[in-house]
């Protein structure tokens, strides 16, 4: 059997009543959407001879996996396509320039305490070294971007986020702050070093990348959402380029442009990142995506 079988009559009358296009009423753009993607997915079941066994395995699959779809989806690269994608219709636009847009992933959380001056992200004590990262935030013709704030987050030595440790260990928002900056664009903050990570042993994300042959594991990487008025919320990480992961992130969250070295002194690591931010075409540029977020 080829995949032309998709093409026949009775399989394409299917696809126009399953997607609604027979039915007055609804979302034509969603029954345009939901078409196309029922066909590639039938597409690919004739392609490959998948089994009836074989696709009830897959659902249950994503059915157990379900609590961990947010690891899922930057582990098989759809996050970064989306980043990829993003970036080509910018570039077919003719915007161009700031920092690198990447990957959110799963773990920020609404509601970090907001704060100014030079600040300290952690709250709980940590046996590792201490960071410092500081840098400035500026427009796309280099002038110092006011009222900017920046949101911050990354895990503990041991790999573990607030609000997602699974021993519970961590104060709400240990290594989690919102740091309001003032006219000078200048930002300031200190914190007990992180540490990469990998996905849960065993868990969906781990079988799956087993399955393919890959590993994963996250370098060591600090989180930010960089907002101001007038310009494009950025959506940003900064992944330590010395990480033996550096070059091998599972997530395909490392950017060039997006991975500067520590600068390791005794028991001290120092970051200098500035940040360059676009000004914004509409006001939907200075929103954050309506991805779901934990919210404290």
């Amino acid at each position: 059997m080829t995949p032309d079988f998709v093409k026949s009559v009775p399989v394409q009358d299917l696809l126009d009543r399953a997607s609604g296009l027979t039915a007055e009423g609804g979302d034509p753009r969603l029954k345009g959407i939901a078409r196309d993607l029922f066909e590639a997915i039938m597409t690919v079941i004739v392609k490959y001879d998948v089994s009836e066994s074989e696709f009830w395995r897959a659902v249950t699959f994503f059915q157990q996996g379900a609590d961990e779809y947010g690891l899922i989806v930057p582990g098989t690269g759809l996050e970064h396509f989306l980043d990829l994608y993003m970036d080509a219709k910018d570039a077919e636009a003719g915007m161009s320039g700031g920092t690198p847009r990447t990957i959110e992933g799963p773990l920020y959380v609404e509601g970090a305490p907001l704060v100014e001056g030079d600040v300290n992200l952690s709250e709980d004590p940590d046996d590792t070294d201490m960071l410092y990262m500081s840098g400035i935030i500026t427009g796309p013709d280099g002038e110092a971007v006011k009222d900017a704030i920046v949101h911050v987050w990354h895990a503990n030595s041991k790999g573990w986020y607030s609000h997602f440790d699974p021993t519970c260990e961590q104060t709400p928002f240990n290594n989690r702050r919102r740091i309001k900056l003032g006219d000078d664009g200048r930002y300031a903050f200190h914190s007990k070093m992180p540490h990469g990570y990998s996905v849960p042993p065993e868990g969906a994300t781990d079988r799956l990348m087993k399955a393919l042959g890959r590993h994963g594991n996250r370098p060591a990487h600090v989180h930010f959402f960089v907002e101001a008025p007038g310009y494009r919320t950025l959506t940003t990480q900064i992944n330590f380029g010395d990480d033996p992961f550096a070059a091998d992130d599972f997530a395909f969250g490392t950017r060039e442009g997006l991975l500067p070295v520590p600068n390791r002194q005794g028991e001290s690591a120092y970051i200098g990142f500035d940040f360059r931010l676009q000004r914004a075409a509409a006001s939907d540029d200075e929103r954050f995506s309506a991805r779901a977020r934990l919210a404290v």
